[in-house]
């Protein structure tokens, strides 16, 4: 094979996983920092409106899905869920536009469901749980179907 083919592909899946792991990040920190400061949460969530079974799914959800990218078991699950779950709290919560902050949320929400969604097609790459998984099914399958053929 071609050296600068093996290099790109090698270089391609450094930056799937370096992508998967920074998208993966600032929904596993949250939803330890949630979890972490449940009271206040809760507090500051029921001020939103939002009741506290909510704040507990937003917490599991995060935490699921954010490890579920950033090891890439199930990563496209977890991408749409996640990129869903960003265009929720974007039109949800952040469209004050008169407030700058509010602005830059919703846009910040926006990009990141991109990325989400541009994951969710793509899938989780090589260096993934999934991509092992696929691995090991395709050896036992070839190795039982060799042992079908000595009988």
């Amino acid at each position: 094979m071609d050296k600068t083919l093996v290099t790109r592909f090698a270089m391609h899946d450094v930056v799937l996983l370096a992508g998967r792991l920074l998208l993966a990040w600032i929904f596993v920190h949250e939803g330890l920092s949630l979890a972490m400061n449940f009271d206040a949460a809760s507090l500051s969530m029921a001020k939103l409106g939002v009741p506290a079974f909510a704040l507990v799914a937003t917490i599991a959800l995060q935490l699921a899905a954010g490890i579920a990218i950033a090891v890439g078991w199930h990563a496209q699950l977890g991408a749409a869920v996640l990129g869903l779950f960003c265009l929720a709290t974007a039109t949800l919560f952040h469209t004050n536009f008169v407030v700058r902050n509010e602005l830059l949320h919703f846009e910040k929400d926006l990009a990141i469901a991109g990325g989400m969604f541009v994951l969710m097609v793509r899938g989780a790459g090589r260096w993934s749980v999934d991509s092992l998984l696929r691995a090991k099914r395709a050896t036992t399958g070839l190795a039982q179907a060799r042992s079908g053929e000595a009988m």
